[in-house]
């Protein structure tokens, strides 16, 4: 990514959504007119994520625990563990939607009331909804996990030129069996590569956090670290 001034604002301290008893302070993108899925697509290789229709980045002066994570998609072979949750999951049917449905939300509120209730999404509501997942300049796709037609999982995806950009999942609390997070991901990127593109972005890495260890086992993968993107493999 060539280099290019921003104009960006710096959020209050805050306490931090992955590392408890730590503060987080986020930059935000003022500059209207990246605000688009090709502005997007260079941020994302800079660090940044999009919450809604804003676009944001980690800027803790005192931790650099949060690193954007992307899959080389031609790279990528699933792991002995990731194969068998494709096999578990051959009865769903994966469809991609390019619109958002009233059930999606109906998924999404039962998932955070029962999954995350100790979190600041918690009571789902349909404007936080809203405010988190969909964006004007940005429409995502969604790709819908359906049991004999009734929907278990969604993963609402960004997609853009070069890459597919994991936004969220979530799913039926009654089919965490599934491991439907793990296999979103395997989803995704099998999508991606039907697209031929060359990403596919997880969001952040933070290896204290337990929540999102998940991430790491997706093996070759990138991280971003002092703002270059480094191979990890084993």
């Amino acid at each position: 990514m060539r280099e290019v001034n921003l104009k960006v604002g710096l959020t209050p301290k805050h306490p931090c959504s992955y590392l408890p008893g730590r503060l987080e302070q986020l930059l935000v993108l003022l500059d209207k007119e990246l605000l688009c899925p090709e502005g997007y697509e260079r941020l994302l290789a800079a660090g940044f994520r999009r919450s809604g229709a804003d676009i944001y980045r980690p800027h803790c002066q005192a931790c650099q625990a949060c690193e954007s994570l992307r899959i080389p998609v031609a790279d990528f072979v699933p792991s002995r563990s990731q194969k068998r949750i494709l096999r578990q999951n051959r009865d769903l049917e994966v469809r991609v939607s390019e619109q958002d449905k009233p059930e999606y939300f109906l998924l999404y509120q039962s998932y955070i009331n029962e999954r995350h209730r100790d979190g600041a999404m918690y009571p789902a509501s349909r404007q936080q909804y809203d405010g988190f997942l969909l964006c004007h300049w940005l429409p995502p796709v969604f790709l819908e996990f359906r049991l004999a037609e009734r929907l278990v999982a969604v993963a609402v995806t960004d997609l853009l030129s070069r890459s597919l950009s994991a936004m969220y999942t979530y799913y039926d609390p009654a089919e965490e069996h599934r491991s439907l997070g793990t296999f979103a991901i395997l989803s995704q990127w099998q999508l991606a590569r039907q697209l031929h593109k060359h990403w596919l972005y997880l969001g952040y890495q933070v290896d204290g956090c337990r929540k999102m260890n998940y991430k790491q086992h997706f093996r070759p993968h990138q991280r971003l670290v002092a703002g270059q993107w480094q191979a990890m493999k084993d």
